[in-house]
């Protein structure tokens, strides 16, 4: 079979189960199993394949197939300006989660070493993308899922951060280190209703832990700003991303806990998405 040959049967097997980009993903699927860009694949597209190559671009277009996301068949997702390793245990990183490091880079001079928290690290790919447009500031990244934090460790010695992140495998309930000048959280913040409506590629295949915000998606939120207000610094910064619809409620705990909004920024489709906010 040639190149041609398995694009054609991959895209019509995904198409099938209602893949939305069938003929992307079993690109991006060929490309990894033989190790070749995409480019190359189109300019040698009469190549005959390996029959172990035919096996393992078969098992992975049955996982796709099975709705699991590209970004664990590939083993990696862009994020910012960079590659990150991703698996299932973390959650994949979205575009409009890039918000949160246009805001936190406003606040953090390229001439100063500040000290920053990352509560609920997940892959890693929020405060490594700081670090790398900040070298001078340092870094602990917490996580309560171990295998979470494995996943963001092996992302900062891919970008060589390794010495300046430190992770740490705990909830922030039981977090006691303060004097931060800025925290950054990402937390989970998807209700109970709302998580049985998500796409099939997130309710079965992403992480739980990392998307459920208990039955009015506030839990962890809230946990999040009380506990900020004892770990940050006065005048210290709060960015935290929210679902779309949490803006209102998000911004009385954090009116109530005494922090001063900053700015409300929107996503990529114009909904309410991260919140900047100061301890006074």
């Amino acid at each position: 079979m040639n190149y041609n040959e398995i694009l054609k049967k991959g895209e019509n097997l995904l198409k099938k189960n209602k893949i939305k980009n069938p003929y992307l993903d079993t690109e991006l699927i060929l490309s990894k199993v033989i190790n070749r860009k995409r480019e190359e694949i189109l300019l040698n597209i009469d190549n005959k394949l390996k029959n172990t190559d035919i096996t393992r671009f078969k098992s992975y277009i049955l996982r796709r197939q099975q709705k699991e996301p590209m970004a664990y068949i590939l083993g990696y997702k862009y994020f910012w300006k960079y590659k990150f390793v991703t698996n299932k245990y973390v959650l994949i990183p979205r575009p409009d989660t890039e918000l949160l490091i246009e805001q936190t880079l406003k606040y953090l001079p390229n001439d100063k070493s500040k000290k920053i928290l990352d509560i609920g690290t997940g892959s890693g790919c929020i405060v490594v993308s700081v670090l790398k447009e900040r070298p001078k500031c340092l870094a602990t990244a917490i996580d309560i899922s171990i295998k979470a934090l494995n996943v963001a460790k092996t992302n900062a010695k891919l970008h060589q951060l390794e010495n300046k992140i430190n992770f740490i495998n705990i909830d922030i309930d039981k977090y006691k280190s303060s004097n931060y000048d800025l925290i950054i959280s990402n937390p989970p913040y998807v209700n109970s209703i709302d998580l049985n409506r998500l796409d099939d590629d997130i309710k079965f295949h992403e992480p739980k832990l990392a998307l459920s915000g208990g039955s009015d998606g506030l839990k962890e939120i809230k946990k999040v700003i009380i506990k900020s207000k004892r770990l940050l610094k006065i005048n210290g910064k709060l960015i935290l991303e929210i679902g779309y619809k949490q803006k209102n409620i998000s911004i009385k705990i954090l009116k109530e806990n005494g922090f001063y909004i900053n700015k409300i920024s929107k996503d990529l489709s114009r909904k309410d998405r991260c919140i900047v906010s100061t301890k006074l």
